[in-house]
């Protein structure tokens, strides 16, 4: 068991591999910053990461056994170089048979396979944890999208929090790649994500609320047509339990605002 229990965490992953395009990684300077500072807020090093990327999405929950994960590099139109990244941390198979089982034991279904690292996931953690000291299991979400369902799947998965494991959603609060850079979209991201943060201050109950409801927010379908990188902070919220949540931060890049959220 661990000394404390770890916070969850959400984070917009931002766009690509920008942490390696000079001219993308100034759009989120404030971004990679926050991502370089989160390891040392934590009083002390996980012994696992539980990843959950927008990225990697199937008809039923699935878990990554991969002992040495390969790299996906699921963006095209980049320098040649962005396809050459790697990240060298392994897997662990006894973590997600853990996960198996805390889903399982809740009566749900949860499949797995060999699966490397998507952009989602090595983005965030080539910034946080560049030694890939850290063993890193990944964690599919579901293709219905279901707030109710991926809440409930972080519910299952909250024990893992006091075993020291840190479970990091890794999606986008704006998600509309035919909106970036438009003028109006400024104003729909910054409304909708007023409302992320009040639902994620919220207590617990209003906050699931809030997020099973999140179509009702403000400009909630120009912001995510498709909910692919909401669907993440869902499990995030569900893994707080009772714990409080807060913005980390909140950054501008292409046009539209993003945030990060921590529970815990």
């Amino acid at each position: 068991m661990s000394k404390l229990r770890f916070p969850t965490l959400f984070l917009s992953h931002g766009g690509g591999p920008w942490h390696v395009i000079p001219e993308m990684r100034a759009q989120f300077a404030r971004t990679e910053a926050l991502f370089h500072a989160i390891p040392g807020a934590m009083a002390e090093k996980p012994k696992a990461i539980l990843m959950i990327s927008a990225h990697w999405e199937e008809a039923e929950f699935t878990v990554s056994t991969a002992q040495k994960p390969n790299m996906i590099y699921d963006y095209s139109g980049f320098p040649a170089y962005t396809y050459e990244l790697q990240y060298s941390a392994v897997g662990d198979p006894a973590s997600a048979n853990r996960v198996r089982t805390l889903l399982n034991g809740e009566g749900i279904a949860c499949a797995e396979v060999n699966r490397g690292f998507d952009h989602g996931a090595f983005v965030p953690l080539m910034l946080m944890y560049p030694e890939a000291d850290i063993p890193v299991v990944t964690l599919s979400i579901k293709a219905n999208y279901s707030p109710f369902e991926h809440i409930k799947m972080g519910e299952a998965l909250a024990p893992l929090r006091d075993e020291g494991v840190l479970i990091v959603g890794s999606g986008y609060t704006y998600h509309n790649m035919r909106g970036y850079g438009r003028p109006e979209s400024m104003q729909a991201s910054v409304e909708f994500e007023a409302y992320l943060t009040k639902a994620v201050e919220a207590t617990p109950s209003t906050r699931n609320a809030m997020l099973v409801d999140w179509q009702q927010a403000p400009f909630a379908r120009q912001n995510h047509p498709r909910e692919d990188h909401l669907v993440p902070l869902f499990v995030a919220a569900g893994a707080a339990g009772g714990d409080a949540g807060k913005r980390l931060l909140l950054d501008e890049a292409f046009g539209v605002v993003l945030a990060n959220y921590q529970f815990g």
